[in-house]
């Protein structure tokens, strides 16, 4: 994956002391969870994440020179109840969730501009609820397993009534496909170059 990094980011890169944070941002139906890996609330784009700390962990996130669909892990730990009823209530499978990887500066300030260093969609996620905290385990898939599915579709009369219910057109592909076409006389002419004067008739128009 391509990044453009501000000149911030480039800056920070290579600073002798560099202040990480991690953001997280996962989209659900009515609702979104956006959080980070600090403590307390933290304003980027006009978004307030949450601050989980040493709560939120995140998975190596690898890259390959091939096309390759690397997933990841991102688990929260010590989340409340509240936060729960979001991930049991909404559909998440399919759904977006992106990491970004920015760092703040020696004031405590954020940099400009965090960078994105892995988007993909949420698998499966596991629950587990003990008094009142619970953990989740959320399974991502990197969006270029998009690339490893195949996608199975025919050129069938069913098949293009999936996508448009009224088109009739490929009704006749099992009639034609042995259908001798002759293209350049008029139709049903056995007419022989060789024999016949005019073959191929001047149509006017």
């Amino acid at each position: 994956m391509s990044r453009v990094l501000s000149n911030a980011m480039k800056e920070m890169a290579v600073a002798k002391v560099v202040r990480p944070i991690f953001l997280v941002h996962m989209v659900f139906d009515s609702s979104e969870l956006n959080i980070w890996s600090g403590v307390g609330d933290l304003s980027f784009d006009s978004v307030t994440y949450t601050g989980l700390g040493d709560l939120l962990s995140i998975s190596d996130i690898k890259e390959t020179s091939d096309i390759s669909a690397t997933g990841i892990n991102v688990s929260l730990s010590g989340v409340k109840t509240s936060l729960i009823a979001i991930a049991k209530d909404q559909d998440y499978q399919g759904r977006e969730l992106t990491v970004r990887l920015g760092a703040f500066n020696e004031s405590g300030s954020l940099i400009a501009d965090p960078v994105i260093i892995f988007s993909g969609f949420m698998d499966t996620m596991t629950i587990a609820e003990a008094g009142n905290y619970s953990t989740i385990s959320i399974a991502v898939e990197n969006k270029l397993v998009a690339f490893e599915r195949s996608k199975i579709r025919r050129y069938t009369a069913e098949d293009q009534k999936i996508d448009h219910p009224t088109d009739k057109g490929f009704e006749f592909v099992t009639s034609i496909v042995q259908k001798q076409i002759i293209w350049g006389r008029p139709s049903g002419s056995s007419a022989d170059p060789t024999t016949d004067p005019d073959p191929y008739p001047t149509i006017e128009l």
